[in-house]
């Protein structure tokens, strides 16, 4: 396969409504298919949202009467829709595990298979996330799609403020990372998800929720600017300009198209991503010795 089109669904928050989130998910789904795009891609645990309470009592019972499995109804509907449509989709959403609930998201393929599922790493234990359970790892998997298989791997919101959640997705051979967010994107936010796709060699693409709704009370509206760039940065003549597409603030489905043929030729030469770390030098990365002015008594760590 040549080509990957990603749809970015820029759309605002249903908040605390999973039949809402279904319903207009679904409209979304059918929009970006009859767009021609190969994979859409949700903002942030779109089944409820992202919707939040200010009573940590209050948002606990509530998240786990929300919280869904992903064999649930709530997914398996996606996983029809995908078959249908004969198009990849990323349903984002609350799982329900065997403790507490985790921030989650799961690739589903063209012929309706759940190909990858991962929960948020780096949960922002200084908000009510610390509620949920983070993951332990950030898996990849080969996604077929029309004409061939992309490897795909998941980093959501917090994650790509973190090298290392991208560093980890290359490593384990992903090309491209997919992102749901929720939160106000600021030129340095996208900026540093710009940095990861060119460090990496990987194609990041974002999606986001549309202004001007808040997630709920008290908390930053989301701005949109869904965001993609195809990390291929270099082109015979020297520096190409590698975003891809940004949004405005408002609802809309965004395509993003990667050129994957390009990629690949990109990454087999290029001085990036792999080819020439120095991993011997890098035990202070994984040692859990945080020092004092980096000491925070809520850190998951």
């Amino acid at each position: 396969m040549d080509e990957l089109t990603v749809a970015l669904l820029q759309l605002r928050s249903p908040g605390a409504d999973p039949d809402l989130a279904l319903s207009e998910g679904e409209k979304a789904c059918r929009e970006a298919a009859r767009l021609g795009a190969d994979l859409t891609l949700f903002p942030e645990m779109w089944q409820i949202g992202y919707a939040s309470w200010d009573d940590r009592e209050d948002a606990r019972r509530a998240y786990a009467a929300l919280a869904t499995e992903t064999d649930g109804p709530f997914v398996s509907h996606f996983s029809e829709l995908a078959r249908e449509l004969e198009m990849a989709i990323v349903i984002t959403y609350l799982q329900r595990g065997r403790g507490e609930p985790r921030n989650a998201a799961t690739v589903i393929d063209r012929q309706g298979r759940k190909v990858l599922t991962y929960a948020k790493v780096h949960t922002c234990d200084f908000d009510i996330e610390a509620l949920l359970e983070p993951g332990s790892d950030f898996p990849v998997a080969d996604l077929e799609l029309k004409d061939g298989t992309v490897r795909v791997g998941l980093m959501i919101c917090y994650d790509r403020e973190f090298p290392e959640s991208a560093r980890v997705l290359m490593l384990g051979g992903a090309e491209i990372i997919l992102t749901p967010n929720a939160c106000p994107l600021d030129d340095d936010r996208i900026g540093q998800f710009r940095a990861r796709a060119f460090e990496n060699m990987v194609g990041v693409a974002m999606a986001n929720y549309a202004t001007p709704d808040p997630l709920s009370p008290g908390r930053d509206a989301c701005n949109g600017r869904s965001v993609a760039f195809s990390g291929i940065c270099y082109g015979i003549h020297g520096h190409i300009e590698h975003k891809l597409v940004e949004a405005g603030e408002e609802e809309g489905v965004v395509l993003a198209t990667f050129d994957l043929a390009a990629l690949r030729g990109y990454r087999r030469h290029q001085t990036w991503a792999d080819a020439y770390r120095k991993t011997s030098t890098y035990k202070a990365l994984v040692a859990d010795t945080p020092a004092p002015i980096f000491k925070r008594p809520d850190s998951r760590r």
